[in-house]
């Protein structure tokens, strides 16, 4: 295995940041690596985009199972509209699915805090979007710093799960830890299939224990839906496989703002934020931009 990093010596506060997020994902990575599973360095390694023309930036967040990768379209497209764009990776992610059976959603706000940081060393404007639950995370860093951000976009937020065995992640999970308090992990069923939408970004196989922090995450931000009070996009595919179409009315519905914008796109898959579908969403994206005057239409 080699991670093939360069080091680089930094010279300010934002790029000791930058620095220190870098290093913390090749010590996880090596220390994780799963020959077979672990996708290569750079599929996981959080990046920057920086407009130093612009006071504005963007925290990206992907989404579960995933890595930056995922987001990077999105991300190059921020950016050629003259915005400075932050994609941490969160804990556990781009490294091994045995990684991220044992973070949980705090872990992945830590992650996402200190993107917070790194942008707030260079913007005066921050807005925060994110993709599936990414677009959870997203929504809950505003309810938690409801003066720190400009606007939020969330894409496919899974308020609700559509599959069947996602009602019973919870006893499944408790039933895991039953079984290896027992000694007994041998009947433990501690991962389930995931049928990915880029396996070369994603895991194939999903923790139970992450599944059901995600649903902890998503039940918290239901609850503070309606203390938002900045401007929202929320967008939701119309024939999403795995998070429950309706999740993204019902986000919508509940929001506390009157600067709240929904629209669906119209496909057959989850992820929608990659190739040739996301030409829609990012249109999407735009307008709203726009709308709030977060972009110069010009560019």
């Amino acid at each position: 295995m080699n991670t093939a990093v360069e080091p680089t010596k930094p010279d300010t506060a934002m790029d000791m940041l930058l620095a220190g997020e870098s290093a913390l994902f090749i010590k996880e990575y090596e220390k994780n690596y799963s020959a077979g599973e672990s996708k290569p360095p750079d599929i996981g390694m959080p990046f920057f985009l920086h407009s130093p023309g612009s006071d504005t930036g963007v925290l990206l967040i992907h989404g579960l199972m995933a890595a930056p990768e995922e987001v990077k379209e999105w991300a190059q497209f921020l950016h050629e509209k003259g915005l400075t764009v932050y994609v941490p990776r969160l804990s556990g992610h781009g490294t091994s699915s045995k990684d991220l059976s044992i973070r949980n959603y705090n872990d992945w706000m830590d992650s996402v805090d200190r993107g917070h940081a790194i942008l707030r060393k260079c913007c005066k404007k921050i807005m925060v979007a994110g993709f599936s639950t990414g677009a959870g995370l997203a929504l809950q860093s505003v309810i938690l710093k409801p003066h720190d951000f400009e606007a939020v976009i969330t894409v496919s937020a899974p308020l609700k799960f559509k599959s069947f065995s996602s009602r019973f992640a919870e006893l499944l999970n408790g039933f895991n830890i039953f079984c290896n308090y027992l000694g007994m992990s041998n009947l433990a069923r501690e991962y389930m299939k995931n049928d990915a939408d880029n396996p070369h970004i994603n895991y194939l196989r999903c923790p139970v224990s992450a599944f059901v922090q995600v649903k902890k995450l998503m039940k918290k931000v239901r609850r503070s839906l309606p203390n938002i009070f900045i401007p929202v996009l929320v967008l939701q595919a119309k024939n999403d496989p795995k998070v429950a179409p309706g999740s993204g009315p019902a986000i919508f519905k509940l929001l506390g703002t009157d600067k709240k914008h929904f629209s669906w796109i119209d496909y057959h898959m989850h992820g929608i934020v990659r190739e040739e579908i996301a030409i829609e969403v990012f249109k999407e994206v735009e307008s709203f931009l726009a709308a709030y005057g977060l972009i110069n239409c010009s560019k």
